[in-house]
């Protein structure tokens, strides 16, 4: 999945002969996981046409400020279109368009919605050598790159004029790439890599019987898509879960047991930066597995068991640089076992949620929970998605890592 995925890309389009590469670089917006709409200049529609784009974009395509052709036309709400987009990507963009931009020229429904957005600007000059060249195009990278706009910065090859040099707008497959990499540097989390369990711990009794809890990795899965989000490079521990995840930066290391996870999480916990523990690990686990299926002999069958290794407690002993959070589920003296807990396992931010809650723990989309850090900050937030909470979660650490 790419950092991409999910997010809004406004496309404006110019009149340029480069504009026939858009069908191409919608598709590989879409492809990342983008939702896309695009904005045309009227005069842009001579190089490709509107119906490919708005097949390929599933959305409307427009290019007026309403449809001429409708006498019950509704207006394109230039501000509606500006705000809708997380980032507005202009490619090609000519010396023309670049020149209004420049100067503040609402002369047409694009330039009238890159004077409303409030998100990231990306723009892709396209034009000839001489053009390119000139001092005036070159006021106009100035004063677009002052304004906070990013450039995609055009590439040498053959142009239409029949030149060879500088002019040719950036291939779509890097334009994608430079917005991908522009994002990722500038994420809370570039450069740091993440340490995440999720799920439970299968406690095999024999081949075909174990003890387990019904922990279904969702937190877990959801830590682990916002640490990728901000940047990080994610080791996602889980147990067995019908969870799926696919992420350029989460690497997913599937265990069963509780003396699995442990053993990985020790393999990776000496290079990270964090550390979120949120499996439901087992704390005890049969004495003796049989190695083979155990017969029902009697009305009752006796167990031993024996304490597994504390993950969370080996990593408090161990900890140098890493920022280390832990979960607690209780249901009796929550906050008072809660903080007992994150001192006695030497942890930087404890995650407190409440069998008491509705809504919360194991299974739901749901969960409700209040974040207890080392020096004794309490922060109780209402029912939230699970989404949502780690979203929290990576929000409230990032602020104690730049602290």
């Amino acid at each position: 999945m790419s950092i991409l995925s999910g997010k809004h890309v406004l496309l404006g389009i110019t009149a340029g002969i480069a504009a026939y590469k858009t069908a191409s670089l919608v598709r590989l917006f879409i492809k990342s996981g983008a939702k896309v709409k695009v904005v045309m200049t009227p005069a842009s529609k001579d190089f490709i046409t509107p119906l490919t784009l708005s097949t390929l974009s599933k959305n409307p395509v427009h290019s007026s400020f309403t449809n001429e052709d409708d006498d019950d036309a509704v207006w394109n709400n230039h501000v509606e279109l500006g705000l809708w987009a997380d980032l507005f990507v202009i490619a090609p963009a000519t010396a023309n368009t670049m020149s209004k931009m420049a100067n503040g020229a609402s002369d047409n429904l694009l330039m009238a919605t890159y004077l409303s957005a409030k998100c990231p600007v990306y723009f892709a000059p396209a034009m000839d050598l001489d053009m390119y060249k000139h001092a005036s195009t070159k006021a106009s990278f100035d004063a677009l790159t002052s304004f906070g706009n990013i450039m995609i910065p055009a590439t040498s090859g053959e142009l239409a004029s029949g030149l060879v040099g500088e002019g040719r707008m950036a291939e779509p497959e890097d334009i994608v790439s430079f917005i991908e990499n522009d994002i990722l540097d500038k994420l809370p989390l570039k450069g740091k890599t993440v340490l995440i369990t999720a799920g439970p711990t299968y406690e095999a009794i024999d081949p075909v019987r174990f003890i387990g809890n019904h922990s279904s990795g969702k937190m877990g899965f959801e830590i682990a898509k916002a640490s990728a989000n901000l940047g990080a490079q994610v080791i996602l521990i889980t147990g067995p879960t019908h969870q799926h995840i696919s992420h350029s930066l989460i690497q997913v290391i599937p265990v069963t047991s509780a003396d699995e996870m442990y053993n990985e999480v020790h393999n990776y916990y000496k290079d990270v930066t964090i550390a979120i523990l949120s499996a439901a690990v087992a704390d005890f686990t049969p004495k003796d597995v049989a190695l083979q299926k155990i017969k029902k002999k009697s009305d009752t069958l006796t167990l031993e068991l024996t304490r597994t290794k504390d993950i969370l407690a080996s990593l408090g002993d161990t900890k140098k640089h890493q920022f280390l959070v832990g979960f607690a589920l209780e249901t009796n003296n929550e906050l008072e076992n809660a903080t007992q807990k994150l001192k006695k396992k030497n942890l930087n931010l404890i995650v407190l949620n409440s069998l008491q809650d509705k809504g919360a723990g194991f299974k739901g989309d749901t969960n409700k929970v209040t974040f207890i850090d080392n020096k004794n900050s309490v922060k109780e937030f209402q029912l939230k998605s699970k989404a949502a909470v780690a979203v929290d979660l990576l929000n409230e650490i990032v602020k104690h890592i730049h602290a």
